[in-house]
């Protein structure tokens, strides 16, 4: 009776790790594999740099950053009357539309206390984007800066026939915090690796809420109706259910720092967490409804969305790695391997790659802080979408 006990215990650990590991498994391989050889995708520099674009910057009261996030664009596209950089200062309390104009933006102010979340922001935006002549929208967060190359990087893949496009987005720590360190590591490997190892498989890359442009024929195709707390996800799964693919572009950069105070950490963890378990509710039974009817693409998708956040899945499989089950036990130890497999390859795409391994001493605390955000993530599943600003550093610079 106790062996069929741990049996059972053990194949329960089993059903809640396994999407989480074939998820690593497949794009950590992929990430490995020589870049896919695809069509130029602009032959003529001056055609991509006329290409149409404008840039929405969704803004809820970040007079601080804002200004910031204007500059680095117009240092990215200068002088360039195809490019438009719009912000949408929506329900602002404070100056973020007057720093925006200062800036050099032209501002949209959306005030609508029943539109609650960045999904409207972004709605409203492209509506009045595509009002005019632009052909695409980019979305770059307001507390971001980009690299000098991401908009001609982006204006070039575009014009050379790609209907979406995701940059390199990286979160970096803006506090030596080990647990701040640890979730930018962990960040590296969700938004760099991930979809690396996606685009050289020849799957959709994901959209990862900045650093994406979609172009007026895809938006046209699929309209953007995304409204919950992980609207990202949400649009990308609704992409990838009608064939769409989005490409990766590792070489333009956007970057964020992280909360710098451990209180606007969790609510973030929290909210996007709980986001992603409340996605998974929604897009799980859909998606392995398409994937039994022979649409096999559509199980990375899947893999994805059902995965358990990796410091759950690491802590599970090491209470399966206990249960007296040769069999169990074996699956547990492999299952970490894939998993420390996945966490070497974020830290060789980032800087420093000694001091990051050096951090992974530090991993158990990350672990303990993660399981007492439970409460919290649950309650974010609800799929409330309302803005939520949390405190960043506005001394952060940009890695590139």
């Amino acid at each position: 009776m106790t062996h069929f006990l741990y049996l059972a215990l053990g194949l329960i650990f089993i059903a809640a790790t396994l999407p989480l590991v074939l998820e690593l498994a497949l794009v950590t391989a992929g990430s490995l594999l020589p870049r896919r050889k695809t069509a130029s995708l602009a032959t003529d520099e001056q055609h991509a740099a006329e290409y149409p674009l404008t840039v929405v910057i969704p803004a809820h009261n970040e007079e601080l950053l804002v200004a910031r996030c204007v500059r680095s664009l117009r240092e990215s596209a200068p002088d360039s009357p195809a490019v438009r950089i719009l912000v949408v200062a929506h329900n602002c309390t404070d100056s973020t539309a007057d720093e925006a104009r200062k800036a050099g933006a032209e501002v949209l102010v959306y005030n609508d206390p029943a539109a609650r979340g960045k999904g409207f922001a972004l709605s409203h935006g492209f509506n009045e984007a595509l009002a005019g002549c632009s052909q695409a929208v980019l979305v770059i967060d307001a507390d971001s800066v980009v690299s000098t190359n991401l908009i001609p990087a982006v204006q070039a893949a575009l014009a050379g026939g790609a209907e979406a496009v995701q940059c390199r987005y990286e979160m970096e720590s803006s506090t030596r915090k080990p647990s701040s360190r640890l979730a930018a590591l962990a960040l590296r490997g969700f938004n760099v690796i991930r979809p690396r190892g996606r685009e050289r498989l020849g799957l959709s890359a994901g959209i990862f809420g900045n650093g994406f442009a979609l172009t007026r024929a895809i938006l046209s195709e699929v309209p953007y109706g995304a409204f919950s707390v992980v609207e990202d996800l949400e649009y990308h799964l609704t992409l990838v259910m009608k064939k769409k693919q989005v490409r990766f572009l590792e070489g333009a950069l956007v970057s964020a720092a992280l909360p710098a105070s451990s209180e606007g950490a969790t609510v973030q963890r929290s909210r996007w967490e709980g986001g992603r378990f409340h996605a998974a509710r929604v897009w799980a039974l859909p998606l392995a409804g398409q994937v039994l009817r022979g649409h096999l693409r559509l199980a990375e998708p899947l893999l994805d969305v059902a995965c358990l956040p990796m410091a759950y899945g690491v802590f599970a499989l090491l209470l399966a790695a206990c249960i007296p089950v040769p069999a169990i036990r074996f699956y547990a130890l492999a299952s970490l391997m894939v998993i420390a497999g996945h966490v070497l390859a974020a830290a060789a795409a980032g800087p420093d790659f000694l001091k990051t391994m050096g951090l992974l001493a530090t991993a158990p605390i990350y672990i303990v802080w993660k399981l007492r955000l439970l409460p919290s993530i649950v309650r974010g599943s609800r799929g409330k979408a309302a803005w939520v600003r949390t405190h960043r550093d506005s001394n952060f610079r940009s890695i590139s």
